[in-house]
């Protein structure tokens, strides 16, 4: 394994640090965000899962056109440069904001620079990575990013408690770290020749090239679609902790748990995947999903929440850079860019669904409905999964 990560580029290293010091800053705001959206800005669980799911779709969306437009100008670093730098000037409405609908504004560009980002990162992460490597690449970029997923919650503790529980003077440090991440861009990652080259493509999504891609990339996808279905809004997990009593200040720690593990188990997961495959570890991945949703229906105790917290991020790193290394094992190359868009749409559209449905839900039934909602649409993803298992098996016999 560790063979395998001394062989990933240097550039991917510089991406995850990127990734990092973004996820640091999103992370300071969002582990608090949905605890200030209710309680100080008194915006419903209804409300929230709109604002989060809007988010996504907007980000999804966008992820089409950038993946396809990485593609046409072979020009992944500009498209994922302005992407971080959209987030970036994002940082600092949320300390101002006043109201739940300037929150979403802010969401909205931020999720739309995201959406502008992420299939350019991810092709530019495919273009410069051995093929021999790739789980190990996506893998450790992921780790990277999962890292500012529990640093930036613990400095929200931290701040907090310096702060006085001022959720404002929070927010207004979360500016720093992400313009830390749009310079360590623009000058630490440089794009390799292939990806440079601009290629022939008449539109965004053409019917000749939706053929092209192959079933086993649509597979991909519809597995994509109903495990997404059962991650809505991890804004969901904060309110839990909030209703079985972690104090105001302490709530950012259901990110740390949650980040801590997905961080280890991102790197180790993807270089397995490159020797054991990747769709046995996908279905361990989403029957652990099925374990946490469970633990988080039951339990009413802040050592219950924190248990299902810790499954839910280890299976976030079993399957999380597994499903981008899917998408870049399935799709043609001259097409990457294009096949991230359209992976990213469909699950991002999904989870808009995923958290208006849990919102709706949360509304109406409370937590422990939604929760087990969630295992619900993680049962049909697993069975999908041996699904696929049980057929790659089968022609692997009539091969021989």
């Amino acid at each position: 394994m560790f063979d395998r990560i001394r062989k990933v580029p240097r550039t991917i290293w510089a991406l995850g640090f990127v990734s990092m010091f973004m996820d640091i800053s999103s992370e300071m705001i969002h582990s608090l965000l949905p605890v200030f959206l209710v309680t100080v800005l008194g915006a419903s669980p209804a409300l929230l899962g709109l604002i989060e799911g809007l988010g996504e779709a907007v980000a999804s969306i966008t992820k089409v056109f950038s993946g396809w437009l990485s593609d046409r100008l072979g020009r992944r670093k500009l498209l994922t440069l302005l992407g971080y730098g959209l987030a970036a000037i994002t940082k600092p409405i949320f300390p101002l904001a006043s109201t739940p609908y300037e929150v979403l504004a802010a969401r909205l560009v931020d999720r739309l620079g995201k959406g502008l980002r992420d299939a350019p990162r991810d092709a530019l992460v495919a273009d410069v990575t051995p093929p021999k490597v790739r789980g190990a690449g996506f893998g450790l970029r992921q780790a990277l990013d999962t890292a500012g997923g529990f640093i930036g919650p613990l400095a929200a503790i931290g701040l907090m408690a310096a702060f006085n529980d001022n959720m404002r003077a929070v927010f207004a440090v979360a500016i720093i770290p992400a313009t830390v991440a749009v310079l360590v861009l623009a000058f630490g990652v440089k794009e390799t020749a292939s990806s440079r080259q601009a290629k022939a493509a008449k539109a965004p999504i053409s019917w000749s090239e939706v053929q092209s891609i192959g079933m086993a990339f649509w597979i991909a996808v519809a597995v994509g679609v109903l495990f997404t279905m059962a991650r809505f809004s991890e804004a969901f997990l904060v309110l839990k902790g909030s209703i079985v009593g972690i104090p105001l200040a302490m709530l950012p720690f259901v990110y740390i748990v949650m980040n801590v593990v997905s961080s280890m188990v991102s790197t180790p997961a993807g270089s397995l995947s490159d020797s054991l495959g990747r769709k046995a570890l996908l279905a361990s991945g989403i029957a652990v999903l099925i374990i946490a949703d469970g633990v988080l229906a039951l339990t009413g105790s802040v050592v219950g929440v924190l248990v299902g917290v810790a499954l839910w991020g280890l299976h976030l790193g079993l399957t999380q850079g597994l499903f981008a290394a899917l998408v870049a094992d399935t799709a043609p190359v001259r097409l990457r860019g294009t096949a991230f868009g359209l992976f990213n749409l469909a699950t991002g559209v999904t989870t808009l669904v995923a958290s208006l449905l849990a919102g709706a839900i949360w509304s109406a039934r409370g937590a422990s409905v939604t929760f087990l909602t969630g295992g619900c649409f993680a049962l049909i993803a697993l069975l999908g999964v041996i699904t696929m298992l049980k057929e790659k098996r089968a022609e692997a016999l009539a091969r021989t």
